[in-house]
């Protein structure tokens, strides 16, 4: 249950959505078109099963990941689909002019209205080397940040009165997505708060500074002419099977990846075989274990509990699953798992708080 600040900081209780991060993951022995087609065809699934967003994520370089280019996928996506929100969680705005940004996602909203979101994000997304060939420059600071953000948020509303001679973006006023701020740390926390952005929290990634950051998220919020009240989500990691011992198999690969990462040997996610049969030493299954600490891996029950402890944290409105597997059956028969599990524990699950 998620909680609405009321008079003296109590929080009522209100059912949180459940949504979608996908990033279009390219296995083993399979291509970047797989992978775009399994993230087609689990946005059908995601869609039926009642979630109420899917969003792809910007990523360069990365032999797992096919979501490089989100405007052109998210719009894809939106033609799959016919009530899905679908929309980039997120755009890493620094690699990009604010003005073509605008532009793309005001096209998605008039071409799918009141479907579209842009979610925004300050890191590259990809490695230095790949970053500067993405921006055609050596500075690869995001101190302009926030800079960038009000003006796009200007091209898209008119809300910039200080940039009289601010270029026209067609389409751009009139069509305007969902914006929301994305971190994983108190940095674009405090940010969406003083914009009166919406604001999604990295637990996936960054558990570190949740509560820090919610807490700057809430402290700091102004309300805008875009939102009255703070609005949250956090995104977590999810695999969800019928038994505990099935999930922690199909966690292999995932679990190999973090290995990878570390160390910069990239690849293909691999299968739950070739994932066990890794001779992982006792360093690298320490690592693993520390990463994955805050990640919601087993059956139905155990992973609602788990969903339900964070919100009870978070006051969430939302709740975002990021479920990484070598197969798009594991990952759509986990999020149905979920979905279905979610929605019969619903009855009974409210409780109040202390914001």
């Amino acid at each position: 249950m998620a909680g609405r600040p009321v008079a003296g900081g109590v929080l009522t209780t209100v059912m949180a959505h459940l949504s979608v991060l996908d990033l279009a993951t390219v296995a083993k022995n399979s291509s970047a078109g797989d992978a775009l087609a399994d993230t087609t065809r689990l946005a059908g699934v995601v869609e039926e099963l009642g979630y109420h967003r899917l969003w792809v994520a910007e990523h360069h370089g990365m032999p797992q990941v096919a979501s490089s280019a989100p405007a052109v996928l998210v719009g894809h996506l939106a033609d799959a689909t016919t009530t899905l929100r679908v929309g980039a969680g997120g755009v890493m705005l620094p690699n990009h002019a604010p003005f073509v940004i605008a532009e793309q996602f005001a096209t998605l909203e008039a071409l799918h209205p009141g479907r579209i979101d842009l979610g925004l994000g300050r890191a590259p997304g990809t490695d230095p080397a790949t970053a500067r060939a993405l921006r055609r420059t050596a500075d690869l600071s995001a101190e302009r940040f926030p800079d960038a953000v009000i003006e796009l948020v200007g091209y898209l509303t008119g809300a910039d009165g200080s940039a009289p001679f601010r270029p026209t973006a067609v389409p751009g006023q009139g069509y305007l997505p969902e914006l929301w701020l994305l971190g994983s740390s108190t940095f674009s926390a405090q940010l969406a708060g003083l914009l009166g952005l919406p604001f999604s929290f990295a637990y996936h990634f960054s558990p570190g500074q949740l509560d820090a950051a919610v807490d700057l998220y809430r402290s700091r919020f102004r309300p805008s002419f875009l939102l009255d009240r703070p609005k949250l989500m956090v995104a977590v990691s999810v695999l969800c099977a019928d038994s505990y011992e099935e999930a922690r198999w199909l966690a292999g690969p995932s679990e190999l990846t973090i290995l990878q990462l570390r160390t910069g040997r990239l690849g293909p996610i691999v299968s739950p075989d070739e994932a066990a049969s890794h001779p992982y030493t006792p360093e690298e299954r320490a690592l693993i274990d520390a990463t994955t600490a805050t990640h919601l891996i087993g059956d139905p029950d155990s992973v609602v509990r788990g969903l339900d402890d964070l919100q009870a944290r978070t006051g969430a409105d939302e709740l975002m699953l990021s479920t990484r597997v070598h197969s798009f059956e594991a990952r759509a028969r986990s999020l149905t798992l979920v979905s279905r599990s979610w929605a019969a524990s619903s009855t009974g699950r409210g409780r109040s708080s202390r914001n």
